[in-house]
């Protein structure tokens, strides 16, 4: 009994930063998070607030907004990505804002998501991300 409970906790859940200046997307986006079986470890609402939450935290996926105040999420991501070249960031953008949902993911971003969202496609979209970053892990 004792050796299976150290196997369990050896194998600990996806960590989350999420970074959006709106309560009511952070708590939503928090929800799908944990639905998938991951932990939100951070959250942030502003740009700056996100590369400082990223670097104290080492999370395994960000997920930032587009647009919030202070620093621009894609600004914010680039911070993060001169750092931590290995930094996995999912994009969350209102529909208007396609032209910088291609920009992101040139940047480096490995997904988006638009708002408003539908918790089930965007459970499948970070599970998507997960799996790219689980296969990447077992070849290290």
């Amino acid at each position: 009994m004792e050796m299976r409970n150290k196997e369990e906790t050896a194998v600990s859940p996806y960590r989350f930063l999420i970074v959006d200046d709106s309560v009511f997307a952070r708590k939503n986006m928090s929800k799908v998070v944990e639905m998938i079986g991951a932990v939100v470890v951070g959250e942030a609402t502003t740009g700056k607030e996100g590369i400082e939450q990223y670097f104290k935290l080492k999370p395994d996926l960000v997920i930032m907004d587009v647009s919030m105040p202070e620093m621009e999420g894609l600004e914010a991501m680039a911070k993060i990505k001169e750092r931590d070249n290995d930094a996995r960031v999912i994009i969350v953008s209102s529909m208007g804002y396609q032209e910088l949902v291609k920009k992101a993911l040139i940047l480096g971003a490995k997904h988006f998501i638009s708002k408003p969202f539908d918790p089930a496609k965007a459970a499948e979209i970070i599970q998507f991300v997960l799996k790219e970053i689980k296969t990447v892990n077992s070849e290290q």
